[in-house]
């Protein structure tokens, strides 16, 4: 998905310039001052790919782990990570849109969402024991349901009969509502009492992101339906930093989603 992307954001700006250069032969336009309202609602539907952007830190691979920071093997004399690889999955977003008009062809948009998702990162660590050497790959899966609000500028083209194209861009504040907690694991010491150990990546909860994105826009006799592709790249890191192999060798983790939506306006 993520090769064509470019091509799709090429494509849709370029026709943006066409609608506005084209001759139009003229049909019947549906909701033909819809457009010169000041404001209005709808919602949307979509589906999402959450990504990670990992950086490691240098040298990551020299550094020997104590076992107590690799809760999968307690019993190993130490362990090293040799890498470290996020993957994606599909997930889904709904929202409302709240729609403020600013001037001809540009609009101020308010759609507060919610997506699920999640993320997965495969391992691969060595573990020294008795003298011996043996190579672990594994998989932590991390699961994701953002409360987002994302404002953004919309430009909008010329319509073309009943058709328009645009692009958007702004910024996304997000709230994890399940970060945290859900890596972490309580266990029984051997001496009674217990431990909270750590059992993969965790995250902060809040986050901010630039989103970029295009479309098209169809007036039908009742409503105003559109497609639109976003990307959504974070600006900060998001993890939370410990002793665990997970993530002490982690310099920077961002969120990065790919988005395809249909508002119902």
């Amino acid at each position: 998905m993520k090769k064509y992307l470019p091509l799709l954001f090429l494509g849709l700006i370029v026709l943006i310039s066409s609608f506005d250069a084209a001759a139009q032969r003229r049909k019947v336009m549906n909701l033909p001052k819809y457009d010169l309202e000041p404001y209005h609602f709808g919602f949307i539907l979509a589906a999402n790919e959450m990504h990670y952007t990992l950086n490691l830190k240098d040298g990551f691979q020299n550094v020997f782990h104590e076992p107590e920071f690799w809760p999968e093997r307690p019993s190993s004399d130490s362990v090293q990570l040799i890498n470290m690889t996020p993957a994606a999955t599909p997930g889904f977003t709904i929202g409302i849109v709240g729609n403020l008009r600013l001037a001809n062809h540009f609009d101020l948009r308010f759609i507060p969402s919610l997506s699920f998702g999640e993320r997965h990162m495969d391992y691969q660590v060595r573990e020294y024991n008795n003298g011996a050497d043996s190579l672990f790959l594994f998989r932590k899966s991390n699961a994701s349901t953002f409360v987002e609000f994302p404002l953004h500028i919309k430009y909008r083209s010329k319509r073309l009969n009943n058709a328009a194209a645009y692009i958007i861009g702004g910024v996304n504040y997000r709230i994890d509502l399940a970060s945290q907690k859900k890596n972490e694991r309580d266990i029984t010491l051997p001496g009674g009492g217990t431990e909270t150990i750590i059992e993969g990546i965790r995250t902060n909860r809040n986050s901010v992101a630039l989103e970029i994105g295009t479309g098209f826009d169809f007036y039908t006799n009742f409503f105003k339906f559109g497609v639109e592709l976003k990307m959504s790249y974070g600006l900060g890191s998001i993890v939370e930093t410990d002793n665990y192999i997970y993530t002490s060798s982690v310099e920077s983790l961002k969120n990065k989603i790919f988005q395809i939506s249909f508002t119902f306006e």
